[in-house]
């Protein structure tokens, strides 16, 4: 059975809500936001695939180059959910590899990465079936 994506999204939140009672909050709120953007993308992808013709990376080592060819295909689709994947992925970057990051509000970017995931998820609706 194939991976849910929503399920990241479903433990950003879990991990957002963990943060201030935990003793380790920004590794919380660090990994919340990454999953946050991975729930999108993972959807996106799944979805730019299954109905709007992309064509991922077959290599492994050039799959990490689907990150933006994806934001670029929704770009010319769907414009504004390639604008909050774009804005995810620079939150999952700073999260993921900047070691000081006292100059954010993490809480607030928690908070707004998973409003974003929610925006790119309900932005790619599947299609009905009859």
């Amino acid at each position: 059975m194939a991976f849910d994506w929503l399920d990241y999204l479903e433990l950003a939140r879990s991990l957002e809500g963990q943060a201030n009672g935990s003793k380790t909050p920004e590794a919380c709120f660090r990994t919340a936001a990454s999953r946050a953007y991975y729930a999108a993308f993972g959807y996106a992808y799944q979805y730019a695939c299954d109905y709007l013709g992309f064509i991922p990376r077959s290599k492994p080592e050039a799959k990490s180059q689907d990150h933006g060819r994806l934001k670029s295909h929704l770009a010319k689709r769907r414009y504004a959910v390639s604008v909050k994947l774009g804005q995810l992925r620079e939150w999952r970057n700073d999260c993921d590899y900047v070691p000081d990051l006292t100059a954010l509000n993490l809480p607030q970017v928690v908070a707004t990465a998973i409003a974003a995931a929610e925006y790119v998820i309900h932005g790619l609706p599947k299609p009905k079936t009859p």
